[in-house]
């Protein structure tokens, strides 16, 4: 009887040993361009180039890209349609040992694009993810923007009907840290005059369109200038969208609220909005544009928002 449960103990072994040498499959997250074909890394072509399968949010879109790299490889489709019809035939793909490089149309996959299903399916499974980092709207569009980048967040899409899309807004406004989102162009206009509603009209804010690519262009200002530019510049609302937005002034909420108010009320008697804002920012170390939303905020007459940190 032991030699017969030492026989079914070592089948049992082979069995997870076997099971254990397949499950070597691993999704590499590859970004991709999202514009400017020399921004791809050398590691992402690399990754590209040795993976077995390539699962993209649209095949013919990506199969341009690897005939530009020189490389032919086996496509399949993943897109928020069929992402979680793909899931079980992936994840038998991994359980073979395959590596699978999941790419979106352009840049980082998984923002705002197909494939978080996918991957959090194969770590549950008990394959390797790993990512090949590189461009990334987000995070260009944040770096050229003038905006504070030490905290931020990404708040993706907005609602496409307008009640919802104004009432996010609403709840945005009081976000302290600096917002990125995307934007459709024809959507462009009507966002930006629910964000002045919600957020009053000198918020600062900037509008990157195309970015890396040969019409790119970074728009930066009030939400109100920019809407004055929306509607003079035929290009504004044109191509690949990512508006970055200020984050609200929190002047209000320091240990020393109390004292910006009293020094911007005795203040704006004497000098402009714009420089008793300055004045007092420098005395207390607030941002400027702070100190001059919330003196606006007071009955403070708008004139020129004070510029810098």
């Amino acid at each position: 009887m032991v030699g017969g449960k030492l026989v079914s103990l070592e089948a049992d072994v082979r069995r997870l040993e076997s099971i254990v040498g397949a499950a070597k499959g691993r999704i590499d997250v590859v970004a991709t361009p999202i514009g400017n074909l020399a921004d791809l890394s050398p590691r992402a072509r690399d990754a590209l180039a040795h993976a077995d399968v390539v699962a993209a949010e649209d095949t013919r879109h990506s199969g341009g890209l690897l005939r530009s790299l020189g490389l032919q490889k086996p496509m399949l489709s993943l897109h928020e349609h069929n992402e979680r019809d793909r899931i079980d035939e992936l994840l038998a793909r991994l359980a073979q040992g395959q590596v699978i490089a999941l790419i979106s149309d352009a840049g980082t996959p998984l923002v705002s694009d197909p494939g978080y299903a996918l991957v959090a399916a194969a770590l549950a499974a008990g394959f390797d993810v790993q990512a090949i980092p590189g461009p990334s709207a987000v995070l260009a569009a944040l770096a050229a923007s003038g905006l504070p980048t030490d905290r931020f967040c990404f708040e993706g899409f907005l609602p496409t009907k307008a009640g919802a899309r104004l009432e996010r807004c609403r709840e945005l406004a009081t976000e302290p840290r600096t917002l990125v989102l995307f934007e459709a162009p024809h959507r462009i206009a009507d966002t930006l005059a629910d964000l002045a509603t919600a957020c009053g009209p000198e918020r600062r804010a900037a509008v990157a369109r195309e970015i890396t690519k040969a019409h790119e262009t970074i728009y930066r200002g009030t939400l109100a200038q920019l809407l004055d530019i929306c509607g003079k510049d035929s290009n504004f609302a044109r191509g690949e969208i990512t508006l970055v937005l200020h984050g609200a002034p929190q002047a209000d909420t320091t240990p020393d609220g109390a004292f910006v108010r009293r020094a911007l009320n005795v203040l704006r008697g004497e000098l402009s909005t714009s420089r008793a804002a300055a004045v007092v920012a420098q005395l207390t170390g607030l941002r400027k544009s702070d100190v001059y939303a919330l003196a606006v905020a007071q009955g403070g007459t708008e004139d020129d928002e004070v510029g810098g940190p």
